[in-house]
């Protein structure tokens, strides 16, 4: 079997971002960058966690961190993971995505 390039490295970052509070701290620093305990203030989730998550997303190249006297504010490090998200929310609101036929709602 012949692989596609780049599939698999695709699948990995799917994999990252399977987790419903990563993409909820993408969609934060994708707003505005933030330091962790800005994200832990607004994300509602525990220091820890927030610091696992960054780690995860740092090292699958999502986020950027940069060093600002004692602390660390992160960025999204890629624009391209900000309209992936947005495409996939945008995906599961749709009535299809629900369940609903294609032409619920619709007048023809």
């Amino acid at each position: 079997m012949h692989e596609e390039p780049g599939l698999a490295d695709a699948a990995q970052l799917f994999k990252v971002l399977g987790n419903e509070s990563r993409l909820r701290l993408l969609r934060l620093v994708g707003q505005e960058p933030r330091t962790v305990g800005a994200l832990v203030e607004v994300a509602a989730m525990s220091q820890p966690l927030v610091s696992q998550h960054l780690r995860t997303l740092r090292q699958a190249g999502l986020v950027a961190a940069q060093r600002s006297g004692r602390e660390v504010v992160y960025s999204l490090a890629d624009r391209h993971v900000e309209h992936v998200v947005d495409d996939a929310l945008a995906h599961v609101q749709e009535p299809v995505a629900r369940g609903a036929t294609p032409n619920d709602g619709e007048h023809s």
